[in-house]
């Protein structure tokens, strides 16, 4: 995908536990400032993933239920899955080096565990 997919409760097991990719879930709310300025930053990473990853956004105003589920205490946070599994995560607004390294690791851990022996 090359921009972030809105999801929610009903598609995230889908879109994020199952996915065969690393996925990043950038966690915000339409009144957060810092989300609207990490929301450009995000679509420039999901354009440049070329496939490698996906770029996901939940509104936590829409959905609770996943806010509650990640204790999410503040807008944004950043979760990175990798495998089903959450691997890493940002809270507050980073600059896209921060999240670009945070996806790199993931990819590289995900090919060298991917690997044969």
């Amino acid at each position: 995908m090359n921009e972030p997919i809105n999801i929610n409760e009903a598609s995230f097991e889908r879109a994020v536990i199952q996915s065969p990719i690393p996925v990043l879930v950038d966690f915000w709310a339409p009144w957060c400032g810092p989300c609207k300025m990490i929301g450009p930053v995000l679509e420039e990473i999901a354009k440049e993933g070329d496939g490698r990853y996906r770029v996901t956004k939940v509104n936590v105003d829409d959905d609770p239920a996943l806010q509650q589920r990640f204790e999410i205490r503040g807008v944004p946070t950043l979760l990175f899955f990798s495998g089903g599994q959450l691997r890493d995560q940002i809270v507050g607004a980073a600059a896209k080096k921060v999240i670009v390294e945070k996806l790199e690791n993931l990819l590289a851990s995900a090919a060298s565990s991917a690997a044969p022996l």
